[in-house]
């Protein structure tokens, strides 16, 4: 978990990077807790999504990334307006590509904000 969470608080997740990291968490964590003993057919087989979720306490990768993100960006708002981090953050540094805008950090994290209200709600 630490050498995936390094340096997570800068980066935005894309959806194909939630699942990719999605993926290779559950696959470790079948890994850890193995198969499971079928008393009907008598045979070993994979543990489901929610078996593992269940045996593993902790909270996921996604969750905890996106989180510490959050987190960051309530000590860059508090930032004066002068420094580098404050202006990263929402946007007002660098040149403007040709094309569709990409998301700024501080778009993603409101958009997250908003779901996990709805999840939490």
């Amino acid at each position: 978990m630490p050498v995936v969470l390094y340096g997570c608080e800068t980066r935005s997740l894309t959806l194909t990077d939630e699942h990719t990291l999605r993926v290779s968490e559950n696959r470790v964590l079948r890994k850890i807790f193995g198969h499971k003993w079928d008393e009907v057919t008598g045979e070993y087989r994979r543990l489901y999504n929610k078996e593992v979720y269940d045996l593993y306490a902790s909270q996921n990768v996604i969750r905890v990334m996106k989180s510490r993100g959050m987190r960051l960006m309530g000590h860059v708002t508090l930032m004066v307006d002068r420094r580098r981090a404050y202006r990263v953050g929402v946007g007002a540094e660098g040149k403007n590509p040709l094309g569709r805008p990409k998301s700024r950090w501080e778009e993603i994290l409101k958009r997250n904000l908003k779901k996990w209200d709805a999840d939490m709600g």
